[in-house]
Formats: structure tokens, C-alpha cells, sequence
């Protein structure tokens, strides 16, 4: 399968598409349509990045990251560290308010940091190491550790899923395990959640009392967050011709993710401005239950390495323009400092379906239903999955492809049990670049098992390099780790990385708008 079958019928002109009908927004509203659903509205509880990007509307961080990746200061007003790098002590800015008119204490937020702790990465990183954190006074927060951790700042910057939201102390307290029912942070907007439609709709609205940075660089998720638009209202449209048509119509503003199809549509629109939103690219990844058969054995897992042919993957979203897409993508992300190409011969030699067929059978492969979930409202990830299930058929796995929404797929991946059970086998999903630069965000490549990202990969060499990379003492050093950690998953394959590829978003009458993360401060109209 080398080309998904999309949009047949619909004729390369804007005018040719279809406009639906819209309630029209004033010049104050931005009018958006979101990559995907918003279905969970906890950025503590997902790693979907449409629920980062709500994250970051509604709340706020104690550090924030600017266009080259270093933290700075954001509701803090700044730190000490003391002993010899293990007490540190934070200082809230003045005047921060929450959406209910609640300031903002420093018992907020050490009870959002356990709680994000406890389903983080990077959290859980910075809560191994931490002796104790408290609150001695409302804007006081102090870290006591057990040995330095001089990425304290960049734990609590990180913009990518799951974002470190600090939220009153009475939602914090939700078990982290469950998501919470009350969306009030003391972010740039407030969510409306009166107006929502589950599935269509989601509003937000500016808050007024929400007190920016005076200084620092007003890039990334760091410095001034200054808001023009009065409400956002973000419309979920899955059908592409469709969103292409309210964008050329005029009725909506900003196409988050546009398909690779309608390129040619949105780039001879002389009202429309499109754009690489986001520079690291998107990467895919089909990700294997390691818990059950018959992914739970490593040598099966390894055998079916032999038949990703990645380029294959990039086809189906972007076509054939090779400038497009990358392969062959290793597990940190292509053109930065952590990845390289070791081990990657696999990925790049001649595929034979029936050697696969032969390597399976004799890794010990007996014929087991393998589930494949695949979204079929999520276009990108549809193709995915679609040429997953084409490739999983030709070397004889027998399979079970699902289709579902991305909703309902992110709640079954959370299925432990059989697939007679409700359980499943594999999922592909795509991560943006930023999510897989380093092991401190990258969740794909952790053995921590149950309490890690769904497929519950377990190593203990992993985890053992996962912890050397925190204490590596300069980049050469944390670079040798990542080579080991890529060769170690070429051996135990965690999961199949499908290819690195650019995905474009396009605007109508909208100026300001930064590279990186979907973001909505910042911008006005032109």
C-alpha cells in the first residue's frame, strides 16, 4: 500500500469544495479547527498533544521554554539552590489569579506537581529524586533533594503532553489515576465549559484578570503571553474536504493540520498563508501490547521489524514527494542531538514478506489474533494503521483490524487484559518531534512496565540508561547513552518507528503565529 485513497471526486480548486455552514464569529473570536477531538480535557492524564494544546489555553507553568529549548521563569518569579544543588526555592510572581478569582499558592502548586509527578516522565524523574517538597508560605515552594538535578527548571517547562498544569489544590488532589471534572487554571484564557459539544465544539474565552510576564522572550511557552483574540472557538471538523471548505470560505480561521491532499487547494488561495507549524516534524509509531501474546515474546516482536518499511508509511500521508518525509527515523528524532543512525540496517534492507513470514513462525509465532486499533476520524493515524494492517496480512499475521474513533481507541489502549477481553495488540499514533527528543519526554522509550505509556514495555536496561542519560555529565555523554538506548530497542522493539514527516497548517487574516506547538497567544488579526 503506497497511497491512501483520499478525497476522490473532489475537484484541485477551492471553489470546487463544499463550504458548510458555520454561525459566523466576530473580529474578536478566532475561529479553529483542532488536528483532532479534544476528548479529554486533563492534561494530566493523556499524552494526546490536542490535550496539551487545551493544557496550555487554560493553564499555566511555573518555568516555560523558549524557541531554543531553555527554561526561564513563567509563573515563577524566579529561584535559589542552595546545598550544593539539592534545595531548591522557587518564588511565585505576585498576583496570580485563578479562573474562579482564587489566588494562586504555593500549596497549589505542590500538590499539581505531585499529581503530575505521578503520570509524568519527566515528573516522575524529578519525583525520584526529591527528598520532600513544600510549601513554607503562599508563594514559597522549596525542593529538597536527594542528590542535584540541574533540569528542575526544564521538568517544570515542559511543553510537551503531559504539560505541567498548576491547578487549584482542591482539583489537584483528583487521584491521579482519574481525571478531573473541574477545568480552572490561571492560564491566558478560561475554558467555557457550558458551550461545549462533545465531539464538535469547544470555546474559550479571554481572562481578563490573567496577569503576563512583564519581560523575558515572548517565544515558545516562555515571556509574555499576550492574548487579542476575546474567544476561541474550536470546531471539530474530521471530514477534510469539509474543513478545507470553511477555510477557503472564510468561515473559520485556522486549519490546525491540513491533509497532505489539499496542499495544492490552500497554497493557490491567495487569502490563505500555510506554513510548517511545527519544524522537529511529526513521527509515527506503532506501538505493540507487550504484556500479552504474541508481542509479549521480544523475538516475535523483533522478526516483524524486518517488514516496516518505512517509506511506505510516509507515502501514505504525504505522497511521493520525497522532500516531505524522512527515513529511515531511529528512535529520537531526525537532526537533533540525540539521534543517530545505530542499528538502523534493519530498516533499510530489501523487505521479503515471506522471510518475515518464516522469521515469525520460527520466533514462535502460532497463528494468534493480533487487534489493530486504527482511528478512522484521525486521517494521518487512519493511514497508518491502514498500511499496518496491509503489511501485518502479507507476512501472515492474522488480523483484527478495529476501527474506531480516536476517543474510544485512546480509552481501549488503557485495556490490560486479552484481547478476548476487550484488550488489544497494536495501535500506530504519531508523536510531534519535540515529544521524542531525549529520554526525559520521550515515553516511547522507557521499560518501566505498568506504570509506563500503554503497551507497558518492560526493561531493565532501559531504565537503567533512561536514569545514566539524567546523570550523563555533558551532551557527548548523554549522546553515547542515546546510541545505547536506540540499540537496545532495536533488540526489544518497544515499538516500530514508521518515518518522520512535515505537516502543515494553514490561516486566513491571522499574524503573529509562531513554529512549535499549537499555541494562541500571541496572535491577532492582520
Amino acid at each position: 500500500m503506497h497511497r491512501r485513497s483520499l478525497l476522490k471526486g473532489v475537484a484541485a480548486t477551492g471553489a470546487a469544495l463544499s463550504a458548510p455552514t458555520f454561525a459566523q464569529g466576530t473580529s474578536r473570536t478566532l475561529r479553529f479547527i483542532p488536528q483532532i477531538d479534544l476528548a479529554f480535557l486533563d492534561p494530566h492524564w493523556t499524552t494526546a498533544n490536542v490535550t496539551r494544546n487545551h493544557g496550555y489555553m487554560v493553564f499555566d507553568t511555573l518555568y516555560g521554554l523558549d524557541q531554543h529549548d531553555v527554561a526561564h521563569p513563567q509563573m515563577a518569579e524566579g529561584h535559589t539552590v542552595e546545598d550544593d544543588g539539592k534545595r531548591w526555592t522557587i518564588r511565585l510572581r505576585e498576583g496570580l489569579v485563578f479562573h474562579d478569582g482564587t489566588p494562586v499558592l504555593a500549596r497549589d502548586c505542590v500538590a499539581s506537581i505531585r499529581r503530575w509527578g505521578a503520570r509524568d516522565a519527566f515528573g516522575g524523574a524529578l519525583m525520584r529524586v526529591t527528598d520532600e517538597i513544600s510549601a513554607p508560605d503562599d508563594r514559597t515552594i522549596v525542593f529538597r533533594l536527594k542528590k542535584p538535578f540541574t533540569l528542575l527548571p526544564d521538568a517544570l517547562a515542559k511543553s510537551t503532553a503531559m504539560m505541567p498544569a498548576m491547578m487549584p489544590e482542591r482539583v489537584a488532589r483528583t487521584d491521579p489515576g482519574t481525571q478531573i471534572t473541574e477545568i480552572i487554571g490561571s492560564g491566558p484564557f478560561r475554558y467555557v465549559a457550558d458551550e461545549r459539544l462533545q465531539g464538535s465544539r469547544n470555546v474559550y474565552a479571554k481572562f481578563d484578570r490573567y496577569q503576563p510576564r512583564e519581560t523575558g522572550p515572548a517565544l515558545g511557552s516562555a515571556g509574555p503571553k499576550i492574548v487579542h483574540y476575546d474567544r476561541v472557538v474550536w470546531t471539530t471538523i474530521p471530514d477534510v474536504s469539509t474543513a478545507a471548505g470553511a477555510l477557503v470560505s472564510g468561515e473559520q480561521d485556522w486549519w490546525e493540520q491540513v491533509a497532505h491532499d489539499l496542499k495544492p487547494v490552500i497554497a493557490q488561495n491567495r487569502d490563505l498563508q500555510m506554513r510548517v507549524q511545527e519544524e522537529t516534524g511529526t513521527v509515527g509509531m506503532l506501538r505493540p501490547n507487550c504484556t500479552q501474546a504474541p508481542f509479549n515474546n521480544a523475538a516475535i516482536r523483533r522478526a516483524l521489524m524486518g517488514a516496516i518499511d518505512q517509506a511506505s508509511y510516509m507515502q501514505a500521508i504525504v505522497g511521493e514527494d520525497r522532500s516531505s518525509y524522512h527515513v529511515p527515523t531511529g528512535f529520537f528524532t531526525p537532526g537533533t542531538p540525540m539521534a543517530s543512525e545505530v542499528g538502523l540496517d534493519p530498516l533499510r534492507r530489501p523487505k521479503d514478506d515471506m522471510a518475515v513470514r518464516r522469521d515469525l513462525e520460527a520466533a514462535g509465532y502460532k497463528g494468534e489474533k493480533v487487534v489493530l486499533l486504527v482511528p478512522t476520524d484521525y486521517v494521518t493515524i487512519k493511514a497508518l494503521g491502514d498500511v499496518a494492517a496491509d503489511m501485518l496480512r502479507r507476512v501472515g499475521v492474522n488480523v483484527d483490524y478495529v476501527a474506531t474513533d480516536w476517543g474510544n481507541m485512546l480509552q481501549r489502549r488503557n485495556n490490560r487484559g486479552p484481547v478476548e477481553s476487550g484488550g488489544w495488540s497494536l495501535f500506530a499514533t504519531s508523536w510531534t518531534g519535540t515529544d521524542l527528543l531525549n529520554p526525559a519526554t520521550h515515553v516511547g522509550v522507557r521499560g518501566n512496565g505498568a506504570a509506563g505509556y500503554a503497551g507497558w514495555y518492560e526493561s531493565a536496561r532501559l531504565e537503567e540508561l533512561y536514569n545514566a542519560w539524567f546523570d550523563a555529565p555533558d551532551l557527548a555523554a548523554r549522546q553515547a547513552v542515546c546510541r545505547d538506548i536506540q540499540t537496545i530497542c532495536m533488540e526489544e522493539v518497544p515499538y516500530y518507528p514508521l518515518g518522520q514527516f512535515k505537516q502543515h497548517t494553514a490561516t486566513r487574516g491571522i499574524q503573529g503565529l509562531q513554529t512549535g506547538f499549537t499555541r494562541f497567544w500571541g496572535i491577532r488579526p492582520v
